[in-house]
């Protein structure tokens, strides 16, 4: 799209104006890297449509979710632990297999599993690190 090619050499008075033709609102005092990606963004999202109905849902579902915890409860949860409804999927020896993240364990073939190590185990026959299993943690590194 032409429209997206002039952002990147247009003054910053005219991203401006721009933004408030797409926005009907003033910018936002953020840098010009911050005004062009969300003008290039808005213009698509004119251009071709906003997200689908399903992953509009699934938004208000995660900020439901968080809106509800406490502020302990989100200290709790650890760093690198997906957030709920997301799908992790490993293939083993040729199987594809796929776990449900949920808020306080893991579903897999429509069972509850407290761990990813279990889920692993199960898939496995033996003694994985779920995180790393399925590709969330590097063997190497810890991370």
């Amino acid at each position: 799209m032409a429209q997206l090619a002039t952002l990147k050499g247009a003054p910053a008075s005219v991203l401006k104006i721009r933004w408030r033709e797409l926005f009907d609102t003033e910018p936002p005092a953020y840098n010009r890297r911050f005004l062009e990606s969300r003008l290039a963004y808005r213009i698509q999202e004119l251009a071709y449509g906003g997200l689908s109905r399903e992953t509009t849902e699934r938004l208000k579902a995660m900020a439901k979710q968080y809106a509800d915890q406490k502020p302990t409860d989100r200290k709790a949860r650890p760093i690198l632990r997906p957030l709920a409804g997301t799908k992790l999927i490993r293939e083993w020896e040729g199987v594809e297999h796929s776990v449900t993240v949920r808020y306080g364990d893991f579903e897999y073939l429509g069972r509850p599993y407290k761990s990813l190590s279990s889920v692993a185990r199960e898939i496995t026959g033996t003694k994985w690190n779920g995180w790393v299993f399925f590709g969330l943690k590097s063997p190497q590194s810890g991370k």
